[in-house]
């Protein structure tokens, strides 16, 4: 630590910079030195013993002193994107699991961290990725519809749940947000913040979200996402058919031909190798491989997907 000392402060120095008092850049660059060093827990008080210091100090910084956190995580976006100089933004959530439930936006959900539903928290995230780092550039605490008083089914429930929030310190302003909708908030930031536009990486939780693909569009980015194998993809002059009654049963209802997405991913694998081919080397190999691979298995072509499709906008 001794070592690497200067480098802390130097980066603390960028990332607090605009902090007003000289106290709160201190306490800034004490609890991300805490944060640095060796130990599992990352809670105040086992940071403040190996720090040497009375835990108060970095409970205050964090809770209660007033300087704004949007400004540091716009600092640190910015750094990551100039360091890591990004193929991509890869879209994620991350569960992190928690005994009680006295933690803002805690409830029954799905964790990966357990590999079952638990009690856990769930934070969205937006990563700068390369075929060699990655690094965080903005995140969201998701907070589920039970977090939420004026989505409550009655007026009893609805008391309950701004009780919790109110321990918790949740401003008015914040309710509960479908994951792709903060992903899009959060791509938004990114493009205020001055960082360029890259492509967009998520997973089927993403994917699946016919608006979030839609909101991506919509903004002119490109994306690859995974779909469930039981998407299905049409041309856009597809039609509803229905076919002939036979007089027996209820008559058939219109529905669209047979859904060719075996087809589309295809011709998305091969728009992707003409797209990489324009790409200097250096950032079209993890594309090539992962984008094609994708493309491969969805037709019956080898495991790279596991029975998921890609959904590309080319």
């Amino acid at each position: 630590m001794d070592r690497v000392r200067p480098v802390i402060e130097d980066f603390a120095a960028d990332m607090f910079g605009g902090f007003a008092r000289r106290d709160q850049r201190a306490k800034g660059e004490l609890y991300l030195r805490g944060l640095l060093m060796d130990g599992k827990r990352k809670s105040m008080q086992p940071m403040a013993e190996r720090l040497g210091v009375d835990h108060q100090q970095l409970q205050q910084f964090v809770t209660t002193s007033t300087w704004d956190h949007v400004e540091v995580r716009r600092r640190l976006a910015v750094w990551a994107g100039g360091f890591v100089d990004p193929d991509a933004w890869v879209v994620d959530d991350t569960a992190f699991p928690k005994d009680g439930d006295a933690s803002p936006g805690v409830a029954r959900m799905y964790c990966g961290a357990l590999g079952k539903t638990a009690n856990c928290q769930v934070g969205v995230s937006v990563h700068a990725v390369t075929d060699w780092t990655s690094a965080a550039v903005d995140w969201r605490l998701f907070l589920p519809e039970s977090w939420d008083d004026r989505l409550a089914g009655d007026p009893a429930e609805a008391a309950e749940v701004r009780n919790r929030r109110e321990r918790c310190a949740i401003p008015d302003a914040v309710r509960h947000r479908e994951k792709w909708r903060l992903a899009l908030d959060m791509l938004d930031e990114l493009a205020d913040w001055g960082l360029p536009a890259r492509p967009v990486v998520a997973d089927a939780g993403y994917g699946d979200a016919a608006r979030f693909r839609q909101g991506l569009t919509d903004r002119g980015l490109t994306y690859v996402l995974a779909v469930r194998s039981t998407a299905t993809a049409h041309p856009a002059a597809a039609q509803p058919a229905t076919a002939p009654y036979g007089g027996v049963g209820r008559p058939p209802t219109p529905h669209y031909p047979d859904p060719v997405l075996a087809e589309n991913s295809i011709h998305a694998g091969q728009a992707a190798w003409w797209y990489s081919l324009r790409m200097p080397p250096s950032r079209c190999r993890w594309r090539m491989s992962s984008w094609l691979s994708a493309a491969w298995s969805v037709v019956g072509g080898g495991s790279a997907c596991s029975g998921r499709a890609l959904a590309m906008p080319w």
